[in-house]
């Protein structure tokens, strides 16, 4: 259905305004949250949508789309509710920061959906140098911290996926196996939303490896943040933590969610809690 010209251009200035210019720098989305130019609410009601591709969200009848101009469909029912959760949740005003699931959402179907190989290649980069592999050889305290969060997902990666890294000190670089990073890749999901959800996983612990157990339902979202953030744990019990900091620490945990979410509800396995 084609809807009255004034809506369409309405909506996607809204649209485009809201959700295109959101920075993907954490530091500055959170300096934006502080100060933000929010959008008016301009919808009464909120549904889901049955299609032939999946379930669209949509504003007072009316469907949404993406900056892209493409649909704002889910594959699944449970992802689309969750996503219409969020615009139902809007206020007065609409409020980017507070919609981590559309914005992934957004980000997988305009810019995952049509080049997956260009995704599943960035994430192969970090298999080259997870952030897993490079290892404190002091203090002791931090050396066994990394040791316990860190060697359970290496054996994980070794025993199911065949895939066997190398483990360094320090910060010199170190080659891995060929063979490891090619088991590792074949790991990775196909479909598109799946694999954009990796990708945004991947990019926000420096971790691939992370990324693969968690969409393997293998760790929780809650022992995966904490496996990610080791350094940055330890370096905040011994100097404290700052506001600025805390506040894209959160910003960037609610992104992680939304891509734990995406895993649990576009159909693949369920996970831990």
């Amino acid at each position: 259905m084609k809807w009255p010209v004034p809506y369409e251009n309405s909506m996607r200035d809204i649209l485009q305004q809201t959700f295109t210019h959101e920075p993907s720098d954490p530091t500055a989305a959170t300096r934006r949250a502080m100060r933000p130019e929010l959008k008016r609410r301009f919808y009464q009601q909120v549904q889901v949508a049955p299609q032939p591709d999946g379930f669209a969200i949509e504003l007072d009848g009316r469907p949404v789309r993406t900056p892209a101009r493409r649909f704002l469909v889910a594959p699944t029912r449970a992802l689309a509710h969750a996503m219409a959760d969020e615009w139902e949740a809007q206020r007065e005003f609409i409020n980017p920061t507070l919609m981590p699931l559309t914005r992934l959402a957004d980000s997988i179907i305009d810019g995952v959906a049509d080049v997956p190989e260009r995704v599943a290649a960035e994430i192969e980069k970090y298999l080259a140098s997870d952030l897993l592999f490079y290892r404190a050889d002091a203090p002791a305290g931090l050396v066994a911290r990394q040791a316990d969060a860190w060697d359970p997902i290496m054996g994980w990666a070794r025993d199911e996926l065949d895939a066997s890294f190398v483990v360094a000190q320090g910060i010199t670089f170190v080659c891995q196996p060929d063979h490891a990073i090619a088991a590792a890749r074949a790991a990775l999901p196909s479909d598109p939303w799946r694999l954009g959800a990796v990708h945004a996983i991947t990019t926000l612990t420096g971790s691939a490896l992370i990324a693969l157990m968690l969409a393997r339902g293998r760790i929780s979202v809650d022992r995966a943040w904490s496996a990610a953030h080791v350094d940055e744990d330890w370096n905040i019990a011994l100097w404290g933590d700052d506001e600025l900091a805390a506040r894209r620490r959160a910003f960037r945990g609610e992104e992680m969610r939304a891509a734990a979410a995406v895993l649990q509800l576009s159909g693949g396995d369920n996970l831990p809690c």
